[in-house]
């Protein structure tokens, strides 16, 4: 079987990146997304989560993406989901956390990604690859929307 490693550098040329602290290697914030993830003010919480990974999902997939999955759930203690399991274009699995918040605070989206969710991203994640003969190359990204913009994040945490 093979490991988890990390992948893919973004490069696209409008692009801003910077770190974060906590989370990451590189982030890249594309202001200029036309997506809104905003809701009505009665929206439950379910529904503005969807939205959120409609938004999330239709801008991996114009940069390329595959979709194999979305909410991938496991059951049991220590169990988790992940919002879209994916394949970029150079073949890396890709298990993507979809995160949204109206404003930054308390540390914002990206933030909420602590080590206790990471955990239960690779735990769910080790239980979709057990499905698998051979290990691909993976990586964990997260997609925050935060006061309408779209923060993707390549190779956010280590597994």
């Amino acid at each position: 079987r093979g490991t988890l490693a990390d992948g893919l550098v973004l490069r696209r040329h409008d692009a801003q990146r910077s770190t974060h602290r906590g989370i990451g290697h590189s982030m890249a914030t594309f202001p200029n997304q036309t997506r809104s993830v905003t809701s009505a003010p009665t929206q439950t919480s379910k529904q503005k989560g969807d939205a959120a990974e409609d938004a999330a999902w239709a801008f991996l997939q114009s940069q390329g993406m595959q979709l194999l999955h979305r909410n991938y759930r496991t059951r049991g203690r220590g169990g988790g989901e992940i919002d879209l399991i994916v394949r970029d274009p150079k073949g890396t699995l890709v298990f993507v956390e979809v995160r949204s918040r109206a404003q930054s605070r308390q540390g914002g989206a990206l933030a909420s990604v602590g080590r206790v969710k990471q955990q239960r991203l690779l735990f769910a994640a080790r239980c979709f690859l057990s499905q698998w003969p051979e290990w691909p190359p993976c990586r964990f990204d997260v997609v925050a929307w935060e006061a309408g913009q779209l923060h993707w994040v390549q190779s956010a945490f280590e597994a």
